[in-house]
């Protein structure tokens, strides 16, 4: 079964079928946005970073809490391995592709946010849900429309279990016990129950706990690597040398390096692009649709940011790192290349470093995913089905800490490729009321 999901999985993540959606599809909202991402970004910064609060608007959480609650799922394991493994198996040119993914999927994002807050709904109880499920189903009319939401809640709620929970926790537990000694069952253990004080609270909780965390969790990883750039400062240009030129020639092999072509840059580059900041799978839309606003296209500006922060910030600065000090050329992959480049400046601290990264990262992962899971599962089966989720979902995070896990990382994949493409084809569809809710905004604005 393994092997069946896997050769699925590779024609869905393939050359033909979503990279090119993925990558065609922003493209095409930018030049309809007229380049929105380029021309509001400061603005963007404005409303997530210093405003955080849109005063009397009806929500759950405040813009700053939505955003860190998406970028809680998203600056995870491939901030660190993603970008690590992309540069040892593409090339230094896979940065590259890796920020014309953000720049692109920037657009992808703020469409997504806004589609969600524009098509929630509130419950009895007060919350609200958004999401692709409900922008697909109500945005679309018709039997297309449900078809599409079903599909997206389904692949969401299943992908959580893997990429949002077992593939993280098993990364964190690994990590612990590789740098500290702790065995798996008991980091395991700890983190279950960390998780599980803050999943049970709901969306309010997870979001004050990420409105927390993931700043600092940001910052302090950001600080170490520039001070590993600032070590290797005349080592910069080159670098971005290195990646502009390798983005279109490719790779000779050199050392440890096996050698990359051009396709090999672009298909790991935006691959782990997308795996990083998730622009097109359309998770982070649910968060946003429990942001406290009037106007969907205001946090729809705040959410887009978040691909910013997470690939165009986060990822560039572990990408330099790993070409300035040379690490890209080891023999070492994902985790451990980066802890080489880390110990270029930290000495043996630097192993440690990048253990309590990838901990912090992996671990607010789980939280934002857990939310996301949920409202899927609220979609398919309705509110009840949410509590008995939380426990499932709780017990998997103890599971995945120790389990042999290659299933789960086959069928997390697939289920990640398989929420893209409804979620893609929605905005292709709805591109024309993104584009006038968008016009509408600004028009008042002025």
């Amino acid at each position: 079964m393994t092997e069946t999901l896997s050769a699925i999985s590779d024609i869905v993540w393939g050359p033909w079928v979503l990279i090119p959606l993925l990558l065609l599809t922003g493209l095409y909202l930018t030049i309809r946005l007229r380049g929105l991402q380029f021309r509001e970004l400061g603005h963007s910064l404005y409303l997530g970073l210093i405003v955080r609060r849109e005063a009397g608007a009806e929500g759950d959480i405040s813009h700053f809490q939505a955003l860190m609650t998406a970028l809680a799922a998203t600056v995870g394991t491939g901030n660190i391995v993603g970008v690590a493994t992309a540069i040892g198996l593409g090339g230094p040119g896979a940065l590259f592709w890796m920020w014309m993914t953000g720049l692109v999927g920037m657009a992808t994002k703020y469409s997504e946010a806004l589609l969600s807050v524009k098509y929630r709904i509130q419950s009895p109880d007060g919350a609200y849900s958004g999401g692709p499920m409900y922008y697909l189903s109500r945005g679309i009319k018709g039997p297309t429309g449900r078809a599409l939401g079903t599909s997206f809640a389904l692949f969401g709620a299943i992908a959580a279990f893997g990429a949002g929970n077992m593939v993280q926790s098993n990364s964190m537990a690994a990590a612990i016990h590789a740098s500290f000694g702790v065995p798996p069952w008991g980091s395991g253990l700890v983190i279950t129950a960390l998780a599980a004080l803050v999943i049970v609270g709901g969306i309010s909780s997870i979001g004050r706990f990420a409105g927390a965390l993931v700043p600092t969790m940001i910052v302090v990883y950001m600080l170490a690597c520039l001070v590993v750039l600032g070590l290797h400062a005349g080592e910069i240009p080159s670098a971005f040398s290195l990646v502009f030129e390798d983005a279109f020639t490719g790779t000779s092999a050199v050392g440890g390096f096996t050698g990359a072509a051009v396709a090999q840059a672009v298909r790991f580059g935006v691959a782990r692009g997308i795996f990083s900041n998730e622009s097109g799978l359309g998770s982070a839309g649910i968060a946003a649709a429990a942001a406290q606003t009037k106007e969907p296209t205001t946090q729809a500006l705040v959410s887009m940011t978040q691909t910013f922060i997470d690939t165009l910030l986060v990822c560039t600065c572990t990408g330099l790192a790993l070409i300035v000090t040379g690490a890209w050329r080891s023999d070492q992959e994902g985790a451990l290349m980066t802890q080489l480049a880390f110990e270029s400046a930290f000495g043996d601290a630097g192993g440690i470093i990048v253990t309590v990264s990838l901990v912090m990262f992996a671990f607010s992962t789980i939280l934002g995913w857990s939310y996301y899971g949920e409202k899927c599962l609220g979609y398919l089966l309705g509110p009840r089905a949410i509590l008995p989720y939380r426990i499932l979902f709780i017990a998997a995070i103890f599971l995945g800490s120790w389990a042999s896990l290659k299933f789960v990382w086959t069928l997390s994949d697939l289920t990640n490729g398989l929420m893209a493409l409804p979620n893609l084809v929605g905005l292709l569809l709805l591109s024309g009321v993104i584009v006038s809710e968008t016009n509408g905004y600004f028009k008042r604005r002025k």
